[in-house]
């Protein structure tokens, strides 16, 4: 299932992805006199409900997609959670050890945006870069669980570009400020199930900056898999629906390159992952 969300009298609104067009599941819960989900994260619990909506909305509640203003596909997690240096090759490019622990920095709501929107580098830092990520979004409450359980906790995944202030990044050795600018986390169009993704581990990913291929790889280049990522969090935190974790960016950065030619307003960055669609921005 595919999962968007659009906006609608100031509201962000769930919609299921069909071959029909948009099905407009709040506006089919309301009318059968039921609570809408509005901005609530989405659980597997509700997948029952989902499924229902998809099957049995009339053709009254089905909207064409090209007319929507796409919100964020998942548009108010409680946590955000970010994974640093999980790439082996990427790890290599930045000159830093390949940890041996997940390295964890937080982003915030502050860095979503509308599904492609332009995206302002802002008045501060200078050394703007892109970072093409797949991202997990968790589906049930989950605390202390163990690596070959911790799928079972994920709703679904996305496409996301963890956009970076290298040198904010890096002028402490906290990471927060060069990661959390507004506007700062670009996702894909789509908040995909987990049953039609299949193994995480096998997806391949990409970013293009003016159309010229940076980043291409693998996810089976993580250090850490999504499944490892789950226990090591959970370890430390409850993990509740909605919540984000975004797992890491692969080597092809601009800080990686010999020649560092900085983002720059004007530019235009794709990127994408296998089965999960793609996120196009222009920098402002």
């Amino acid at each position: 299932m595919k999962i968007l969300y659009f906006r609608n009298e100031g509201r962000l609104c769930p919609g299921i992805v069909a071959d029909r067009g948009v099905v407009d599941v709040d506006a089919w819960l309301l009318a059968g006199g039921r609570e809408p989900f509005r901005e609530r994260p989405l659980s597997l619990a509700d997948m029952v409900v989902l499924r229902e909506a998809a099957a049995d909305a009339g053709e009254e509640f089905v909207l064409k997609e090209e007319a929507l203003v796409i919100g964020p596909c998942t548009p108010s997690p409680s946590k955000i959670l970010c994974i640093g240096l999980n790439y082996r090759k990427h790890a290599i490019e930045s000159g830093m050890a390949i940890p041996s622990i997940p390295v964890v920095f937080t982003k915030y709501n502050n860095t979503l945006v509308d599904h492609g929107a332009e995206v302002p580098l802002g008045k501060v830092g200078a050394q703007f870069d892109y970072e093409v990520e797949l991202g997990v979004v968790i589906g049930r409450r989950c605390k202390d669980v163990k690596a070959a359980d911790a799928l079972d906790y994920v709703f679904g995944y996305c496409v996301a570009n963890d956009l970076s202030c290298r040198d904010l990044q890096f002028r402490t050795s906290q990471w927060l400020m060069g990661k959390s600018l507004d506007h700062f986390l670009p996702l894909g169009k789509y908040l995909v199930s987990k049953d039609e993704v299949g193994d995480p581990q096998r997806l391949s990913l990409r970013c293009s900056l003016n159309g010229e291929v940076r980043q291409n790889s693998n996810t089976a280049d993580m250090v850490f898999s999504v499944a490892e990522i789950i226990e090591d969090l959970s370890q430390h935190m409850t993990l509740e629906p909605g919540d984000l974790i975004i797992t890491g960016t692969p080597e092809g950065v601009i800080m990686g390159l010999p020649e560092k030619n900085w983002l720059k307003p004007g530019d235009v960055v794709v990127v994408e992952v296998e089965r999960l669609g793609e996120s196009c921005n222009r920098m402002t």
